[in-house]
């Protein structure tokens, strides 16, 4: 009898230490996560969060002015939809990796250009330090339907070589709008 009592206590203080060592990892985890941010970075939060549940916040206008503004960005977006053709159908961000100075985010953007459509993923790196940001591009992969155009494939690969998504959505909005006229001057003559 006396061996089976000292099982049942074998058993529970095994059990306990076992819920310690869960407890203690998932304690480890939480400070590898807040060591991610410094101790201004951390107080800053907890200073804004306060200010915004106080109704203190000097950031937050009133719901007419943020209405308006909003309506601004609208026709800003929709004259800049107009004028380069290039309309966005999806974006996601999944952020791989994060310290306390450096930011990595996987992009993926869809959309089309007048009638050619794109796809694009990247991952921005983004280093911070106390004057500014800077972002650089890597992992470029671009996918558009440019049928059998090798000039289009060429300029394609030397982009993603490059990662330079500024120049790629000049030329694409300049090439799709003449593939437009082209299509348009060949229905013309059908």
């Amino acid at each position: 009898m006396d061996n089976g009592i000292f099982q049942v206590y074998e058993d529970e203080i095994q059990s306990l230490e076992e819920e310690v060592k869960l407890l203690t990892e998932k304690y480890e985890d939480s400070q590898q996560e807040s060591t991610f941010f410094s101790d201004e970075e951390i107080l800053m939060s907890i200073k804004s969060f306060q200010r915004e549940f106080q109704g203190e916040s000097k950031g937050h206008e009133s719901p007419s002015d943020l209405k308006a503004q909003l309506e601004s960005l609208e026709k800003d977006l929709s004259f800049l939809m107009k004028f380069t053709g290039i309309q966005f159908t999806s974006h996601s961000k999944k952020t791989v990796e994060k310290t306390r100075d450096r930011t990595v985010g996987k992009h993926r953007l869809s959309g089309h250009c007048y009638s050619v459509s794109f796809q694009l993923e990247f991952q921005l790196l983004e280093m911070q330090n106390k004057e500014n940001v800077s972002a650089v591009i890597t992992d470029l992969s671009i996918i558009m339907e440019s049928g059998e155009d090798s000039d289009v494939s060429k300029f394609v690969s030397s982009t993603e070589e490059r990662g330079n998504l500024l120049t790629f959505f000049r030329s694409l909005s300049s090439y799709a709008e003449w593939y437009e006229h082209r299509r348009f001057t060949f229905l013309h003559f059908k």
